[in-house]
């Protein structure tokens, strides 16, 4: 390969340095907007938000998505944050109290409150994508996304290798330590939603009709509605409940639209 191929600006060489400075730029704004701690919900669904489009090759303006999103969803991901904040704290202190156990009934507890932790990190894996991509109440957005991590269980397996792999990895000792930190301050909160978003673009579009999207993207670039009733979901079962009636006043629910 000429070596002028290489530093042409439409190269991938190129290309995978605008992502990787992507990458860094959503990564800063998003440590940024998780300093006050109960903003981290929406930053997390901002970030996300960000990396489906990235994952879709649909991106825009990182910053400017960002904030769209963390403005549209803060209220519903902060409720959605601290109800997964207040669980989490109350299974890690059962698991601390019930590290040493020795009884039949205690070691019982333990197993159940374990896998309750599977569940809850199955539901924090979908939870704020989802609610970057669907318009729907708290209660259906938390329901739908454990219904789609349990369809879909190897992508699910999948994104959580990839998070406990990197969190194990930077936990290893000081060495690994440190430098991941640098890492993590750097890209790795983005890197990792982004390598999961390309895992979650393709179990979202199962839910989305390829009709009504195709139709929206050839108007106005758009998404289409998004529509989970009836849909032809793996297993014997559709189990999520629709999105497009909102639970209330039967409104008709949208995706999050571009601007």
């Amino acid at each position: 390969m000429p070596l002028r191929s290489i530093f042409d600006m439409d190269s991938g060489f190129f290309r995978v340095l605008s992502r990787v400075a992507d990458l860094m730029i959503l990564n800063i704004v998003f440590l940024v907007c998780c300093i006050p701690i109960i903003t981290i919900g929406p930053a997390l669904t901002a970030m996300h938000y960000v990396t489906l489009k990235m994952a879709e090759n649909e991106e825009g303006y990182i910053v400017r998505g960002f904030f769209k999103s963390f403005r549209q969803n803060f209220r519903q991901a902060t409720i959605i944050w601290v109800i997964l904040l207040l669980l989490g704290c109350v299974l890690a202190t059962d698991l601390v109290i019930l590290r040493d156990s020795t009884g039949m009934i205690l070691q019982v507890m333990r197993v159940f409150i374990l896998a309750t932790f599977v569940v809850y990190l199955m539901e924090f894996l979908y939870v704020f994508p989802t609610l970057a991509r669907f318009d729907n109440t708290v209660r259906i957005t938390m329901k739908n996304a454990l219904f789609m991590a349990i369809l879909d269980f190897p992508r699910t397996i999948a994104m959580a290798v990839i998070v406990i792999a990197a969190a194990f990895i930077s936990l290893y000792n000081s060495y690994t330590f440190w430098y991941g930190l640098l890492v993590w301050i750097l890209l790795g909160f983005s890197t990792i939603a982004y390598v999961n978003s390309r895992f979650l673009a393709k179990i979202f579009k199962k839910y989305m009709p390829a009709e009504e999207t195709d139709e929206a993207e050839d108007i106005d670039g758009t998404e289409g509605i998004d529509e989970l009733e009836n849909t032809d979901l793996p297993g014997e079962m559709n189990m999520l409940e629709s999105t497009d009636r909102l639970e209330d006043n039967g409104e008709t629910a949208h995706t999050k639209l571009d601007s």
